[in-house]
């Protein structure tokens, strides 16, 4: 790295820190989450009103991919976290309500987007006609688990029944969504038959069966250890980010995604009892996450958007996306909720949750762009399709569900979230668990 691409990069991750804490700021006093605010820097400053000339001179060409590096550390740090804030045992009583309404939420945006997708094939597929198809259906399908929490958390609902499901059908929706995700990569990137992606069920089985024993028994080892300390502490912090980062690097090699083997190691990283090594870790990874890596990630897919040359058609796409987006998340957990036998304002409640994307759904976006099956345009309606039903999610839950409490109703009108006894972890509650 020469000494001007030195000079730009330190600046443009000061002008990026900067931006995104106070837009992030901004988002939260209107009851939204930090995530709204970060993308929207990049919308901001990318070529929808400045062209290429502003990020050309904060971002210059040169310093790009070692954002871009920066950037895929973060998100790996963030599927890390994700996968191990998945708790299975949620799923678990679940019963008929979890059931029909994971079914249908996630189902039928499933099957909608794959023939809206149909119709796109010609005009705005790039390489596989399947891989784009199966790609466009399960980015209609997702749900943003951790955007997700932390509204519930807000609004009260945790330990509610409403809560609980919606809890319980993310995390299942989340699961298919890697799945399948998944197996779109190997579609889209497998010009021949390669046999490394049929490592990948081995894989988790070593995962779960030798690696997650072994961290236990590491984190027991460092628990007893009394005058190892802090250096016990590190050296166990250390395993487990080199684990992370071989885990990722692994299934990249496999010819998937970095995130899934980011994802993977987060969700067999054991618990234990008290949750000790888990906490002890995202303690320590979280607020770097979220204060700088996840802000370069947000701002640089928000420089990928250009809605400058939009027409009418383009118009008229944007609101079938959000059509089909809308319809396939709301209206597949509504009927869902209904058929398992929830009465018509909690099943309001649970489509409005559900239809949650944040973070998450920018990373499928981001993969989806990657792997060139979106091209630029189609991304950023996706991108604003995806901030778009976030943002929804906060006022219609308020009307829908108008004694649960917005997060800057508090007195004194703060937004800090008080603690609560839910499935989060305590640490700086405007970070990344907002996302």
């Amino acid at each position: 790295m020469s000494g001007p691409q030195a000079v730009h990069l330190f600046l443009g991750l000061a002008v990026i820190l900067g931006l995104a804490r106070a837009m992030g700021a901004l988002a939260r006093r209107f009851g939204q989450p930090a995530v709204i605010g970060e993308i929207l820097t990049g919308v901001l400053l990318g070529p929808t009103l400045f062209g290429s000339h502003l990020s050309g001179v904060l971002f210059p060409i040169g310093v790009r991919p070692l954002l871009d590096a920066l950037a895929a550390v973060g998100v790996a740090l963030f599927m890390f976290v994700v996968g191990s804030e998945l708790d299975l045992g949620i799923l678990r009583g679940g019963g008929r309500v979890t059931l029909w309404t994971s079914l249908c939420s996630t189902l039928l945006p499933l099957v909608l987007g794959a023939a809206l997708a149909w119709t796109l094939v010609s005009s705005h597929h790039q390489g596989s006609p399947v891989g784009f198809v199966l790609f466009f259906s399960v980015a209609m399908s997702v749900t943003a688990f951790p955007v997700l929490a932390r509204i519930i958390a807000d609004r009260d609902l945790a330990g509610t029944r409403v809560g609980a499901t919606a809890l319980a059908c993310a995390a299942i929706a989340d699961l298919l969504a890697w799945t399948l995700l998944a197996v779109v990569v190997a579609i889209a990137t497998g010009e021949r038959f390669d046999w490394r992606p049929a490592l990948l069920v081995p894989y988790v089985a070593l995962m779960v069966s030798v690696v997650r024993p072994l961290l236990r028994r590491a984190a027991g080892m460092v628990a007893q250890d009394e005058p190892g300390g802090r250096a016990g502490n590190r050296n166990l912090l250390a395993l487990v980010l080199g684990g992370l980062l071989v885990s990722a690097a692994f299934t990249e090699w496999l010819g998937l995604h970095y995130i899934f083997g980011a994802f993977l190691f987060g969700a067999v990283l054991p618990r234990g009892t008290d949750g000790g090594l888990r906490d002890g870790v995202l303690h320590r990874v979280e607020p770097l996450c979220g204060l700088l890596l996840l802000p370069v990630y947000f701002v640089l897919s928000g420089l990928k958007v250009d809605l400058s040359r939009l027409n009418g058609s383009d118009l008229g796409l944007l609101a079938a996306v959000m059509a089909v987006a809308v319809t396939g998340k709301f209206g597949g957990a509504y009927v869902g909720a209904r058929i398992g036998g929830v009465d018509g304002r909690r099943a309001a409640a649970l489509g409005a949750l559900l239809n949650t994307r944040g973070l998450t759904e920018l990373v499928v976006l981001g993969v989806g762009l990657e792997l060139g099956l979106l091209d630029a345009k189609l991304y950023s309606l996706m991108v604003v399709m995806a901030v778009t039903t976030t943002a929804l999610t906060g006022p219609l839950l308020s009307r829908i569900l108008p004694a649960t409490r917005a997060p800057g109703a508090r007195a004194g009108g703060s937004t800090r979230p008080e603690p609560r006894t839910v499935p989060l972890r305590k640490f700086d509650a405007n970070e990344t668990k907002s996302r």
